[in-house]
């Protein structure tokens, strides 16, 4: 295969493209900075947030590579937070999904386009199925640009034959996931707060949320582009996550484990716009991908640490 990934150079685009080449694929990544752990990707730098009206070659007057099987959209601003403190970064998002969308439709391309378990909203159920998205629901500008990502989607797939799977992800972690200088993710955050013994803020005592480690995440994901670009599937929208629940709480303290440090933890209310409880029925990916997560939180978590510490201790 032959395919583009957009935001090649955040956690989830740079670990599905060394794994698609690392398969024997043609991976070319856009992405607005260079990319923090690899240079084996080739990646345009282009930011793909300012309108566009040319898609012949490329977005914009970019050249792509020629013979392209299908586009993985990744990029976008993603810390829910900060777009609460900047909505406009939202229209951005939104922006980049539109971008994307004609360049597959000029160019007759299949597209998988990450979502969020956000789109739910904070609706207190147990397991969330696919279908259980009401969008009256939205908790924050970041949810609102990924439900608007989501219906521009399905309005090209109805009006112009767009083939689509649609992921929603939920608190993906583990390797290529510590740029903290660029971008705060609690994980990386607790992993190195904590093992420089500093305190740390869990915001939401009771917030239980789908914690999916990196290699089931991409598991998903290749998986369903595989069979997109095969024709074997189309036109879906996924609950991608591991399928259990956890406490914020439970997972600092699975990082003082894996240091061996106990946490110095302080416990503050959830923030405006956060979802606090949230737990995947993955039983749609197990249907239509055979996909089977492996690897639980605790696991995941002593993985994580390990590739974090010595990643810093590699670079310093």
């Amino acid at each position: 295969m032959r395919i583009l990934i957009t935001g090649a150079s955040g956690q989830i685009g740079t670990n599905l493209g060394l794994h698609l080449q690392s398969q024997g694929h043609y991976v070319f990544g856009i992405d607005k900075r260079p990319n923090t752990w690899t240079t084996e990707i080739e990646t345009l730098l282009q930011d793909l947030s300012a309108p566009q009206s040319n898609f012949t070659q490329g977005i914009g007057h970019a050249e792509y590579p020629p013979d392209l099987d299908a586009v993985v959209h990744f990029a976008a601003h993603a810390k829910v937070h900060e777009l609460v403190e900047q909505p406009d970064r939202a229209l951005e998002n939104i922006t980049m999904t539109f971008n994307v969308l004609e360049f597959c439709r000029q160019n007759n391309l299949p597209l998988i386009f990450s979502s969020s378990r956000e789109v739910y909203g904070d609706i207190h159920r147990y397991i969330t199925e696919e279908s259980y998205a009401d969008f009256a629901f939205t908790e924050s500008p970041y949810s609102a640009s990924k439900i608007s990502g989501e219906a521009l989607i399905y309005s090209y797939a109805q009006c112009y034959g767009l083939r689509y799977l649609v992921f929603r992800f939920s608190n993906v972690y583990g390797r290529y996931d510590n740029d903290l200088e660029r971008m705060e993710r609690v994980i990386p955050l607790f992993i190195r707060k904590i093992g420089s013994r500093e305190p740390i803020t869990v915001y939401g005592k009771d917030k239980v949320l789908d914690f999916t480690y990196i290699d089931d995440c991409i598991n998903g994901v290749a998986r369903g582009l595989e069979r997109l670009v095969a024709g074997e599937i189309e036109n879906h929208t996924i609950n991608l996550a591991f399928g259990q629940g956890n406490s914020l709480v439970n997972m600092a303290k699975f990082i003082g484990e894996a240091l061996g440090i106990e946490p110095d933890m302080t416990i503050e209310p959830a923030r405006v716009g956060e979802v606090t409880h949230y737990v995947a029925n993955i039983g749609k990916a197990r249907a239509l991908l055979d996909y089977q997560p492996t690897t639980s939180l605790r696991d995941g978590i002593h993985k994580a640490v390990e590739w974090s510490t010595n990643w810093w201790e590699s670079n310093q």
